[in-house]
């Protein structure tokens, strides 16, 4: 169903008509607004306010940040899929607004295959497995024969079954036959409190939200949740040197509500991709924690979020979560 719907969605866009105005190349010609579903100061507010700073120069025009954070998405996502679709809305989306939620969810308020058409990559948000600095666990094998000598009690925690990090935790307790204990916490900014203060052993969180403190030397990334060891943390392994095939990790992508003009999206797709080719500008998103990682035209766009609706929902599968 996600891949049919993806489909229609970006075959949709080929059809809108373009306005005089964008065949002009006057678009846009007004303010552009990005909806995000996180809260400023989180890992995509500021990744999506270094790309607008230098798009907005380009464009000439201001981009707008609405934060419209809760609900798992839902807010955010809703707000950005019912606005018009003129070529001057788009959604800032992650993993789990475009992908993971509709296989977590029988009902949701948005249905992000229908409502969104494909625009532009932005950049991976690896996760990582964290300890506090002066936990006595040292490395990943620490962790797991720790958890497992005292399973049960051994507590690892995440943002909840039901989210990113909740599967990322999930998936790693099973194919490691670790027994921790898996804590729930409302967000990462809570959870890392009660890591460093010494109420949890250990967290998976992303990167992007924990990539400062971890560099102050307050935490410590054991590995992280990517295919290949991440660029800027080369020091740590990934989960995959362990676990083969294992590769988690979190994105960012611009979507826009179903039915914006073409020439909108090509032009935003390119202009895109020509800020997130600036040297200045990938280093500056890689020290948040993101990685920018090749360029994507909007059809591949279209294709990378089917190939990852199939992924995650193997995934879900394996380890036994069902919408509900």
């Amino acid at each position: 169903m996600q891949r049919r719907h993806f489909t229609l969605a970006l075959a949709s866009t080929g059809l809108a008509a373009a306005t005089p105005a964008l065949r002009a190349q006057g678009w846009p010609d007004k303010p552009v607004k990005w909806v995000l579903s996180q809260p400023p100061g989180s890992g995509p507010d500021n990744v999506a306010r270094i790309l607008s700073e230098r798009l907005s120069k380009m464009w000439g025009q201001p981009i707008v940040i609405e934060n419209k954070p809760g609900g798992q998405n839902t807010i955010g996502a809703l707000a950005a899929a019912r606005s018009p679709a003129d070529g001057t809305t788009f959604y800032f989306a992650t993993t789990a607004a475009l992908v993971t939620n509709p296989l977590l969810f029988k009902s949701l308020p948005y249905d992000p295959a229908k409502e969104f058409v494909p625009v532009a990559f932005v950049a991976r948000s690896p996760f990582a497995v964290l300890v506090s600095a002066d936990s006595p666990v040292k490395t990943i094998d620490d962790l797991v024969a720790r958890s497992k000598a005292d399973a049960g009690k051994f507590t690892l925690g995440n943002e909840g079954p039901r989210t990113f990090s909740g599967m990322i935790a999930r998936l790693f307790n099973a194919r490691s036959q670790a027994g921790a204990n898996l804590v729930p916490y409302a967000n990462t900014g809570v959870g890392t409190q009660d890591l460093m203060g010494g109420h949890i052993d250990a967290m998976v969180a992303d990167l992007a939200s924990t990539a400062a403190l971890a560099r102050q030397g307050r935490l410590r990334v054991l590995a992280t949740t990517s295919a290949k060891r991440v660029v800027g943390w080369d020091q740590v392994p990934s989960l995959a040197e362990k676990l083969p095939g294992f590769d988690m990790v979190g994105w960012f992508a611009v979507v826009a509500p179903t039915g914006t003009p073409a020439a909108a999206i090509e032009r935003a797709n390119r202009d895109i991709d020509a800020v997130l080719n600036d040297k200045e500008v990938a280093d500056r998103i890689g020290v948040i924690g993101p990685i920018v990682d090749g360029s994507m035209n909007v059809a591949q766009v279209g294709a990378f979020l089917r190939e990852e609706s199939a992924r995650w929902g193997a995934a879900t599968k394996e380890i036994g979560v069902l919408p509900e």
